[in-house]
């Protein structure tokens, strides 16, 4: 995608990361006429913070982000989740996620709560990155 046609909250590939743009702007043209893009963004797995400038005409690589919704049915011994998809497909190839929102996951599982997933998918890798109580379900 061009650098012109990139917009904040939108995703783009810096550093090799796939991140979401929080802050970008543009520089008037030079003397020799191109005009800069600088980009901030956050990388979407691990909130890790990258930079780039790039001249307004080149073109970014731009991550083909996917969000799936699953159940959290168990949490193993080894720290892997037992997520169920829409359609009843089960798998267990995720780990907890590391940070505040890993041990937030562990202790409304442990209440007994009945908790949703979502996963975010890019470039080969996923992570949970959002959990919510599913008040659906309890009743």
């Amino acid at each position: 995608m061009q650098c012109s046609a990139l917009r904040k909250n939108g995703f783009v590939m810096l550093k090799a990361r796939p991140c979401k743009i929080v802050d970008m702007s543009t520089s008037k043209t030079g003397k020799h006429g191109h005009a800069k893009v600088h980009l901030v963004g956050l990388d979407i797995f691990s909130g890790k913070k990258y930079e780039d400038i790039c001249p307004s005409t080149h073109n970014m690589d731009v991550p083909f982000v996917k969000r799936e919704d699953y159940q959290l049915t168990d949490i193993s011994d080894d720290g892997y989740l037992c997520l169920m998809s829409d359609n009843g497909d089960l798998r267990e190839d995720l780990k907890i996620p590391e940070a505040e929102i890993g041990q937030q996951l562990k202790n409304e599982y442990d209440a007994g709560k009945e908790l949703l997933c979502t996963v975010l998918k890019s470039c080969g890798e996923e992570c949970v990155i959002a959990i919510k109580t599913n008040t659906a379900l309890d009743k």
